[in-house]
């Protein structure tokens, strides 16, 4: 992989960023309300890498993040992520999430239920919160009891959220949430 670096890319649902290094994939950004906005938000995350052209072994990465967010049922597993600095707990419960398939979710109990404890579920949903990989790591998938949506702390918030599973082809019923 490359010396560190970030670059934007045009997406389905607008431009994205992705940040690479020695180790593989540092971070994902999904788009901010804006090329402009998403730019800022990668140079508050790595304010000292410098914004350039993709790599050869990053461009893989951004096609297969391109192809998800344009409707590909893709589950990006081949994407190397570079977990230095991620705890423990949350690199299980990446490993879980990234499990799901595309058009299907799960709920935070079921990741927590996984993980040997169903209590954990808030801590799951703190994990996902603070996501620096989606959609790699597809927290968008992962909803709350009983299939309402939960948060989703990407810009546009459970919008973005619905609208990243409608593209995958879950659909939320719209009287109580729950997606089928």
């Amino acid at each position: 992989m490359a010396p560190n670096g970030f670059a934007l890319f045009a997406t389905a649902i607008g431009a994205c960023g992705i940040a690479w290094g020695p180790g593989g994939i540092v971070g994902v950004q999904l788009p901010e309300g804006g090329e402009d906005a998403t730019r800022a938000r990668m140079r508050r995350r790595f304010p000292n890498w410098p914004e350039q052209d993709a790599p050869a072994d990053v461009v893989p990465a951004i096609e297969g993040i391109r192809g998800l967010l344009a409707g590909a049922a893709l589950d990006l597993a081949e994407i190397v992520l570079d977990l230095e600095g991620v705890s423990d707990f949350h690199r299980r419960v990446y490993e879980i999430a990234r499990r799901i398939p595309p058009g299907r979710t799960r709920t935070y109990g079921d990741i927590a239920a996984e993980l040997g404890d169903k209590g954990l579920a808030r801590a799951v949903g703190q994990a996902l919160g603070l996501n620096p990989f989606a959609p790699v790591v597809p927290c968008h998938r992962v909803l709350a009891a009983g299939g309402r949506w939960g948060g989703f702390s990407a810009h546009g918030g459970a919008a973005a959220k619905l609208r990243m599973l409608a593209i995958e082809g879950a659909r939320p019923d719209s009287e109580s949430g729950d997606l089928f």
